[in-house]
């Protein structure tokens, strides 16, 4: 352990991942929630003419050059794509498909090109394809964090302007914010955020650091701020780790080994993650089954209360809620189930009424039916 933590590279490497991995997260979570996931995929691809033309025009493979280079081939094709659903009936995934395939099409041109030149500079941009991170240098690393750091600090300003963008772009246009010029300027920051991963993962792997933190973060949280956060962490431990173990087994690449473990995250998250995992999905359904009538006969109790909200404990008879449940549930059976849990209590006059506790839990169900419906 000591031995890998004296290694100079590793910590280049880990270090570039982690910061790859934090602004992919953070500025994935809006891609994800505005359902763009797809344009990182197109960008990423998109951004490999523009590496390609940043290397015929100057003849440097210097990090800042191939990053404005295919930052600016990346905001091209966003707004070629953008322009071309607004102009045309084309849908927006065909427009992306369509710039995706273009750009990176025209890219491997202009690559093939290139490495036909007797030019030995031209070795290596091949690299960009799938992500050479063994090849980062302390100042490509320092490039990269500044980026992030412009980018991380841009969207904190904005954070409000950003969010109400993300849920209610219409509300956002009544209050007379420019809604145009924002969403401009929040898919920037997702190109920033994609060209400082290009030599670390490649253009092929990038837009799985776009989608997936955001993907696992989702499952773990209801909030953006919440969201943001876990996916920024999901974002680091899996650059750091996927480095570690590059380095520990010989000639395995980094780049598609970050990848996978964050594969792995996203896989976890959806089998685990409390509220949404598939694995207590069906703990929670096998319960359900266990006892159907107490959910549904608890949300009736609860409709019935909001009814009389100046007096939420006012009874009502099980007959009433026989004419509201499904043909043949066992109401009194869900009932003395409720009231057990202290969920439900009965009157003197055998009236059925929610506790301010079961009250709280049907409010609950309906959160999470409301969240799980979006």
């Amino acid at each position: 352990m000591m031995d890998l933590l004296g290694d100079y590279t590793l910590r280049l490497v880990a270090a570039g991942s982690a910061v790859l991995g934090a602004t992919s997260g953070v500025l994935g979570s809006f891609a994800y929630l505005r359902r763009q996931s797809l344009i990182g995929d197109a960008v990423s691809h998109a951004a490999l003419p523009g590496i390609a033309i940043a290397f015929l025009l100057t003849g440097s493979k210097v990090p800042l050059l191939i990053m404005i280079g295919a930052a600016v081939a990346g905001w091209a094709a966003t707004y070629l794509m953008g322009l071309v659903v607004r102009r045309s009936r084309v849908p927006f995934d065909s427009a992306i498909g369509m710039g995706l395939a273009v750009f990176f099409g025209l890219g491997l041109v202009l690559l093939t090109y290139i490495q036909k030149r007797p030019n030995a500079a031209q070795a290596g941009l091949e690299s960009y394809l799938f992500g050479q991170a063994a090849s980062l240098l302390r100042r490509d690393v320092v490039t990269m964090g500044v980026l992030a750091a412009v980018a991380l600090l841009t969207l904190a300003i904005l954070w409000k302007e950003f969010k109400l963008l993300t849920f209610d772009p219409e509300f956002a246009g009544s209050l007379g914010l420019p809604v145009r010029r924002l969403d401009g300027l929040l898919t920037l920051l997702l190109v920033v955020a994609i060209v400082i991963g290009l030599q670390t993962v490649g253009v092929v792997l990038m837009s799985a650091m776009i989608v997936a933190p955001a993907a696992a973060a989702r499952q773990w949280s209801r909030g953006l701020a919440t969201m943001v956060v876990v996916a920024a962490a999901i974002g680091v431990f899996s650059g750091i780790v996927g480095s570690v173990a590059s380095s520990l087994v010989p000639r395995l690449p980094t780049g598609p080994t970050i990848v996978l473990v964050l594969s792995s995250v996203v896989a976890a998250s959806v089998l685990f993650a409390p509220g949404r995992g598939l694995v207590w999905r069906a703990i929670r359904l096998g319960r359900l089954r266990r006892q159907p009538d107490q959910e549904p006969v608890l949300m009736h109790l609860y409709a019935l209360s909001l009814q009389h909200e100046e007096n939420p404990d006012h009874g009502h008879n099980v007959a009433v809620l026989r004419t509201m449940s499904q043909p043949g549930a066992d109401i009194e059976g869900a009932l003395n189930r409720l009231a057990a849990r202290g969920l439900a209590r009965c009157s003197e006059t055998g009236l059925w009424a929610p506790t301010e506790i079961g009250r709280r839990e049907a409010s609950k169900i309906l959160d999470r039916e409301s969240e799980g419906g979006r």
